[in-house]
């Protein structure tokens, strides 16, 4: 199994930086930083069209953390610098997985 290393996360924005979301990429995950570095001004160029402003930044994924991120914050600020980070919110979810049987005929 891979580990993570890195997330490229790319936001694209409107003229006056007021409406953001994020843009999809054909790889948007690494094994290395470095290998997201290389690709980050390569997938910029390929989704430019897609927005009138476009920013992106490669985010290192911690491995002791990396089944427990379930966030991506972000905000773009009014210069156009993204600042962004990975969090693990603390939401705890359960289920289970055993359910019994409905018994239609005799439910109360």
């Amino acid at each position: 199994m891979e580990h993570i290393a890195a997330l490229l996360l790319v936001i694209g924005c409107s003229d006056t930086m007021t409406e953001c979301r994020e843009l999809p990429v054909p790889a948007s995950v690494f094994e290395t930083f470095e290998a997201c570095t290389a690709e980050r001004p390569f997938a910029l160029t390929d989704v430019r069209g897609q927005a009138r402003h476009v920013v992106g930044e490669c985010l290192i994924v911690d491995p002791a953390l990396e089944d427990d991120y379930d966030q991506i914050v972000w905000t773009v600020r009014p210069d156009g610098s993204l600042e962004a980070s990975l969090e693990v919110s603390g939401t705890l979810v359960a289920s289970n997985g055993a359910r019994p049987e409905k018994d239609y005929l005799n439910q109360q």
